[in-house]
């Protein structure tokens, strides 16, 4: 393997560490890349589930959850790109579902006191995710529209599997049925509007959101494993997944291979979690948003538009509103996370990228030309990155030669 441009010692600290967190079973394996300039260093450890004898590859296909919400966001500004969509029009021509919008007079309101919205969404708040709703983040029946949203399938309480999932139109009809949490442009909120946005391209484009990220964005990377389900032929390639269980300090089956969700095509492609892809196939993606939208003879989006995703578009306050995903270091820009300060070694000001709550992380760092990935299928516990991702993006930047 090319090391060129990394440290072989710290390379080999890197496999050390990371290999630990598998031998102490805290996940069956794992596929880890790091890329500096023109050097790709690539490893594979442990196994696609507990008992499998199936190993981690290079071709082994993940289920990359939010990581999605970025795919999702490209496809987006390619339609902005081709004015057939506007950043500050709005939304209800095209989603009629959340037009006339109903807006909680307080988060602990009973769904029924509302206030009237006070202008409607726009396709931008949809890309800065404060369209108005969005993930709860208190204990279960803390409030009374947590009930609601659980009841009505809309997601935002960690992933969800495909078949737990209705329609897209359902899905819109049952959302657009709800009050919103604030008023649009106010607050930033977690992972709906992902979903939205996918609904959005699929509608405006006139294909399914599946097909249209794989004619704009998956066929032109070479992104032949990306897609919403994992066809029969491939499903020996797709691990288990587990979570950690509270009540039992076990770790527990969601998802198995044999009999996994995965394996259909769902009723709701979801623009912010429902993708499967590979180590390489997402290496791709982060390589044209790192060459400036362009892939090889490709220009995917133009350099304009990756400035534009990767500059910080939050307010201080709405920072300070959602530091369970921030901390001090971090925002959002359109459809990702941008880095504003250092915090750790790794954060370093205009890195950018997400966390997938299946246990994914990807993110590219223009300063030092460098894409970090790190796919397991460990769900998370908590919007907090979890302390094997943390250790990879430590060894990662000490690796750096």
């Amino acid at each position: 393997m090319n090391t060129t441009g990394f440290s072989s010692s710290r390379i080999e600290r890197m496999r050390r560490v990371l290999s630990g967190h598998v031998e102490r079973k805290e996940m069956p394996g794992l596929v880890w890349l790091v890329s500096h300039h023109d050097h790709v260093h690539v490893e594979t450890l442990g196994n696609l589930s507990f008992g499998h004898p199936g190993v981690m590859k290079r071709d082994t296909i993940f289920r990359i959850a939010s990581l999605s919400k970025v795919i999702t966001a490209v496809a987006a500004m390619i339609l902005i790109e081709e004015c057939k969509l506007r950043f500050d029009d709005s939304i209800e021509l095209w989603l009629p579902e959340l037009a006339n919008r109903r807006v909680l007079k307080s988060i602990s309101s009973q769904p029924d006191d509302t206030v009237p919205a006070l202008r409607a969404i726009t396709v931008r708040d949809l890309l800065t995710y404060r369209m108005g709703f969005g993930s709860v983040m208190a204990m279960p029946d803390t409030y009374p529209i947590q009930r609601l949203i659980r009841e009505y399938g809309i997601g935002g309480d960690g992933p969800r599997l495909p078949s737990q999932l209705p329609t897209a139109d359902e899905w819109l009809k049952r959302l657009g049925s709800l009050p919103w949490l604030a008023q649009p442009g106010e607050r930033w909120l977690y992972h709906v509007s992902g979903d939205v946005l996918g609904v959005l391209v699929a509608r405006v484009s006139g294909m399914s959101l599946g097909r249209f990220m794989r004619e704009r964005i998956f066929d032109p990377l070479g992104m032949k494993d990306t897609a919403f389900h994992t066809p029969t032929e491939k499903i020996g390639r797709l691990p288990a997944v587990y979570f950690f269980n509270r009540q039992t300090n076990t770790l527990d089956l969601f998802d198995d291979q044999a009999s996994s969700s995965w394996q259909v095509e769902p009723p709701f492609e979801s623009g912010g979690g429902g993708l499967v892809s590979t180590i390489e196939d997402y290496f791709a993606l982060c390589s044209m948003l790192l060459n400036k939208g362009r892939h090889g003879r490709e220009q995917i989006i133009s350099r304009a538009a990756v400035e534009l995703m990767t500059s910080d578009h939050v307010t201080a306050r709405q920072r300070a509103d959602s530091e369970i995903f921030f901390g001090t270091h971090s925002s959002w820009g359109l459809g990702l996370a941008v880095d504003i300060s250092r915090a750790e070694t790794f954060h370093n000001p205009g890195r950018f990228g997400w966390n997938g709550g299946f246990g994914t992380t990807a993110y590219t760092d223009p300063a030092h030309e460098m894409v970090g990935i790190l796919f397991t299928q460990r769900m998370m516990e908590s919007p907090e990155p979890p302390r094997v991702f943390t250790d990879f993006w430590t060894l990662a930047y000490g690796a750096i030669d």
